[in-house]
């Protein structure tokens, strides 16, 4: 019925347990879930879970807040992209939450790792994931410069303005939700989640972080995907199972998933 479009399930917090967070997911009708790499070093891990469990899939890419790791080249992302389950590159983008003492001209590390997915996803078809924070004016910057009208995709755990949603959306991408969506202070996110319209949501977990209420400050996990699709429907005036079936066909549609049958299985 859900889809979580956005887990890590290979982190330490849902690695060490996953039996119980794949059986606790199918239980909570969350019948597909995308996990998603951050990483080069973890893109084997990744891809292995999502090939051995037909409901799951997975990315490769390397997060932009990620310092001290394999740096991705075009080629590496396009070869990667094509094993098994692989059906999105990301998630990438920017992150200038976490500047400390640097500015944002000594991230250009950053946005050349951010240009290298998007010439991949140019070269393979596929779309990419986006992770934007404090840097949402040079994130569009470079999809523009890069790729505008050539790639697709998703602007994942979206937390910026309406202003950066139209952006998005006028660039072909889609919006997901996350937890944050029913956090108390969160008026004005959720009032760009009423404004998107619904068939280009995606719902997302991005466990093991960011529980929705009522889970806020436990370790998330996609089984608690419903309750951002239940804060949607609240604020579109629809029935939960509207947004579950429809960011199930956004889910399907941007990735190239085919439509679940009976029991989560595709």
């Amino acid at each position: 019925m859900y889809v979580d479009s956005h887990c890590h399930l290979t982190f330490p917090e849902l690695a060490s347990d996953l039996p119980r967070v794949l059986a606790a997911m199918a239980d909570a009708g969350v019948d597909r879930a995308l996990s998603i790499c951050t990483t080069l070093e973890e893109a084997d891990q990744v891809q292995a879970l999502a090939a051995a469990h037909p409901n799951l899939w997975a990315t490769v890419g390397v997060h932009p807040d990620n310092e001290g790791v394999r740096e991705p080249s075009v080629d590496e992302l396009v070869s990667l992209s094509k094993r098994p389950k692989v059906v999105a590159l990301g998630e990438t983008g920017l992150d200038y939450y976490r500047l400390g003492e640097r500015s944002v001209a000594d991230m250009a590390w950053q946005r050349e790792r951010f240009r290298v997915h998007i010439r991949a996803a140019r070269a393979t078809g596929l779309p990419l994931v986006i992770h934007t924070r404090s840097a949402s004016e040079d994130t569009l910057a470079i999809l523009r410069e890069e790729g505008a009208g050539q790639v697709s995709g998703v602007f994942h755990c979206f937390t910026e303005t309406r202003e950066v949603a139209r952006a998005a959306l006028e660039l072909g991408f889609m919006i997901s939700f996350s937890g944050i969506l029913t956090f108390k202070n969160a008026a004005d996110l959720r009032e760009v989640a009423r404004e998107v319209p619904l068939d280009r949501c995606l719902i997302e977990t991005d466990s093991p972080y960011l529980a929705p209420v009522p889970y806020r400050g436990k370790t998330n996990q996609p089984a608690y995907v419903p309750h951002v699709a239940a804060q949607i429907a609240q604020l579109k005036g629809l029935p939960v199972e509207t947004i579950a079936a429809q960011t199930s066909v956004n889910f399907e549609r941007l990735f190239g998933v085919a439509p679940a049958v009976s029991g989560g299985r595709d």
